[in-house]
């Protein structure tokens, strides 16, 4: 049994015991638990796939949150020749890893 999940803005498949990363949310803390009520598609495998308009009605998709990371440096570089002008700047982005728990129809 897959699901396709929407968050912040992206569509995600997970099944049962996935692991993946989201954007960082308020109040999510190691060992707590997430709930994803956008679900786009429920598909048990055998026969048709349940797809939404836009959501399946009554989906939803539990998962616990593992751990909070912040990912790779991303660097930002501004530079005019011949002027002295140069601008360094950096952004580490934090995320979420999480493992899906259940997925309810």
């Amino acid at each position: 049994m897959y699901a396709i999940v929407e968050d912040s803005g992206t569509q995600i498949r997970v099944a049962e015991g996935d692991e993946f990363e989201i954007d960082l949310r308020e109040g999510a803390e190691a060992g707590s638990e997430i709930v994803f009520d956008r679900v786009l598609l429920i598909s048990s495998g055998e026969g048709e796939p349940t797809v939404g308009l836009p959501y399946v009605e009554g989906a939803s998709v539990k998962a616990e949150v593992l751990e909070q990371f912040k990912a790779d440096k991303v660097t930002s570089i501004k530079f005019k020749r011949r002027k002295g002008y140069r601008r360094n700047k950096g952004h580490r982005q934090p995320y979420l890893q999480v493992r899906v728990t259940g997925i309810s129809a």
